[in-house]
């Protein structure tokens, strides 16, 4: 197989699973694993990839972020396992909150249903699947609703925040790693992801291992300041390591 071709196989596996490693590519193409880094360094220099420790993940659409039915379908199967692991988190009756993101939608969809619980949310998608559910309490942020994630931001869904308090917040994350934090694209959905995370006792980040040693272009918090993240079982150890090194737990499921 020539470069050019192995190079586009690489692009089509990196947007199917959502990430793609150096020493599996080798192993697959039959290649030396530097030829393998410096095809994804040719990619990274089109635009095509983006470089993490070990691989490589897709790079987002034109401004930056992927539409929410694009990050819909990339890592369902892990999503779906984190999700599950997740819903031990709740409170046995008490508050939630649920952050925008595909892996919360998820959880939203398994919230047991003989169990009492508050949810507070800005997320469009989370609100419409909860509102009919005759356990659930739910409580909606207004806000501008920002069309590539659904999520309500701006002053009135802070507003609204300031008079929550909740026992479990469970937030997304478009990139994580120990040394840069919890990281997104947008300024204005950091702002209400950071208030997320003051307005609980407790905070739980649901990223699946395509987020680990990521770093997007706006901070929402140190990793100091989460409980616990859930990934999923593909998270290589020293991934998960370096993470729970800057303090919170890592489960994966």
């Amino acid at each position: 197989m020539y470069a050019p071709e192995r190079q586009r196989e690489i692009v089509s596996r990196a947007r199917a699973a959502g990430r793609v490693g150096v020493r599996g590519l080798a192993e697959s193409f039959d290649v030396a694993q530097e030829t393998v880094r410096r095809d994804l360094l040719v990619l990274a220099q089109a635009g095509l990839l983006r470089r993490v420790h070990g691989g490589a993940i897709p790079t987002p659409g034109p401004d930056g972020e992927p539409e929410v039915a694009e990050r819909e379908t990339r890592m369902s199967d892990e999503k779906e396992r984190i999700a599950t692991l997740a819903v031990q988190e709740l409170p046995h009756g008490g508050s939630v909150l649920l952050d925008a993101g595909t892996t919360t939608v998820r959880l939203a969809m398994l919230l047991p249903p003989d169990r009492e619980l508050t949810v507070v949310t800005h997320a469009l998608p989370v609100a419409a699947l909860l509102a009919t559910r005759p356990n659930i309490t739910l409580h909606v942020l207004g806000g501008v609703v920002r069309p590539r994630t659904l999520a309500a931001v701006g002053e009135r869904a802070l507003e609204a925040l300031r008079g929550v308090y909740a026992d479990v917040a469970f937030l997304g994350a478009n990139g994580l790693a120990r040394r840069y934090g919890l990281t997104t694209t947008d300024p204005a959905e950091a702002t209400v992801k950071r208030a997320l995370l003051e307005r609980s006792r407790r905070t739980v980040v649901l990223a699946d291992r395509t987020k680990f040693g990521r770093r997007d272009a706006v901070h929402v918090c140190d990793l100091a300041d989460v409980d616990l993240v859930i990934s999923d079982s593909g998270l290589a150890d020293d991934l998960a390591a370096d993470v729970e090194a800057a303090g919170p737990a890592v489960r994966r499921a």
